[in-house]
């Protein structure tokens, strides 16, 4: 596919911004919203003294010449033999080994591995690892991420300007972004020929047994309201919600959707056990050049929702240098640029739509890595929600991905 940048186009810069300021989300919240006491107890323990929170590990990246990044399926460039070019580059310019750890299918699941050694101030087995919003700024607000040496990343400076001071993370002391996109609809073009237009497509009689939909409670969420003329970036009731949860409730019961899943949904559409689903938009793309152009990714009619990811460093982490070290490298325009090229998500660092334009001039027209104005008018941001909201909505969501 192609692109077009959210640095230069004041449109990108307020929605991803809002994105990130307002929403607090992307993907659903942690399963472990009722925290019992056994959690509450390691908390309590925590290396973190009066605070209560954990301490940051001791940094042997002057020793230890290796680390793990942690990150979501088809989340970086890749090549025929499996191979990461730009992380191979990177290793090769460095000297540093690094372990690409495709550990991330949900930040629920994952938050549920990893938040008791977080909490410990332990070893997660990732030295970095890129999440969404809501849950970075979870991890900020508990004291489970390490801050950034800010002379270690130089390229910072090349972060596009709205996204440098956001309200979870002022400064951008603790978190940069990786990449940002949408959720949307997709399809087999094959067995579906047809298309789809809307989400309501996706519960045609054709379709049932063969609709996959992800398990992030905003993304599947905010499509299934905006459909019933909500609009997700404003005040929206209870009343709206429940009558969003009851049809997908009873989608799931009739049998029309097979499945509620996080990133491994892409298996699903691939070996053709479902021909559509609500999905995420740069992977059809990755899933197209891998198994053929056979899929077609559009926002819906009543629009899709924008979301972000960002690194951040676990507080256990003690290789934190070699980190930042990653993290400055994939701040080069150039190198964000071949990663946009591949992945097909929005990027975050300036200057890579020039640098993209050299490396295919075709690039520069592609909607979902360099968005203009018409796409963003499709895109909406679920609002921020209370806590109560965010209790009653999640268990609402989680009891309808448990019956699924």
């Amino acid at each position: 596919m192609n692109p077009r940048p959210l640095p230069q186009d004041p449109m990108i810069r307020q929605l991803v911004q809002s994105a990130r300021a307002s929403q607090l989300s992307r993907r659903g919240l942690l399963a472990g919203l009722s925290a019992g006491a056994a959690t509450l107890a390691l908390a309590a323990c925590s290396t973190g003294g009066a605070s209560g929170k954990p301490t940051p590990a001791k940094d042997n990246s002057s020793t230890d010449k290796t680390m793990t990044w942690a990150n979501w399926q088809a989340y970086l460039d890749q090549d025929d033999d499996g191979g990461y070019p730009t992380l191979e580059a990177f290793q090769k310019q460095s000297g540093i080994t690094v372990k690409y750890d495709v550990a991330v299918d949900d930040n629920n699941t994952y938050y549920a591995k990893v938040k008791d050694q977080l909490a410990l101030g332990k070893d997660i087995g990732a030295d970095t690892v890129c999440l969404t919003d809501w849950m970075i700024a979870r991890w900020i607000r508990l004291g489970y991420v390490q801050s950034f040496d800010e002379s270690a990343i130089p390229n910072k400076k090349n972060l596009v300007a709205n996204l440098q001071d956001i309200d979870f993370d002022p400064g951008r002391k603790k978190s940069l972004p990786w990449q940002s996109g949408f959720a949307g609809i997709c399809w087999n073009k094959e067995k579906l020929p047809q298309g789809l237009k809307s989400v309501d497509d996706l519960w045609k009689p054709e379709l049932k047994g063969k609709v996959g939909v992800l398990s992030e409670m905003r993304d599947t969420m905010g499509l299934l309201l905006l459909q019933q003329g909500v609009d997700i970036s404003k005040t929206f009731s209870d009343a709206d919600f429940d009558t969003a949860i009851d049809t997908l409730t009873k989608k799931v019961s009739d049998g029309q959707i097979r499945n509620i899943k996080g990133n491994s949904y892409l298996n699903d559409l691939k070996s053709g056990d479902t021909l559509a689903a609500i999905c995420w938009s740069g992977d059809i793309t990755q899933l197209n050049a891998e198994a053929g152009d056979n899929w077609e990714f559009v926002l819906p009619e009543a629009g899709g929702t924008l979301w972000s990811d960002n690194f951040v460093i676990p507080i256990g982490s003690t290789r934190k240098a070699n980190a930042e070290k990653l993290i400055d490298y994939y701040y080069q325009p150039e190198v964000a640029a071949e990663v946009a090229a591949w992945v097909n998500y929005i990027t975050p660092v300036e200057g890579a739509k020039a640098a993209a334009v050299a490396i295919d001039p075709a690039l520069a027209d592609n909607q979902l890595i360099f968005p203009d104005a018409d796409t963003l008018s499709q895109a909406h941001i679920f609002r921020s929600l209370s806590t109560a909201e965010e209790q009653k909505y999640q268990a609402a969501f989680q009891k309808v991905i448990l019956g699924a």
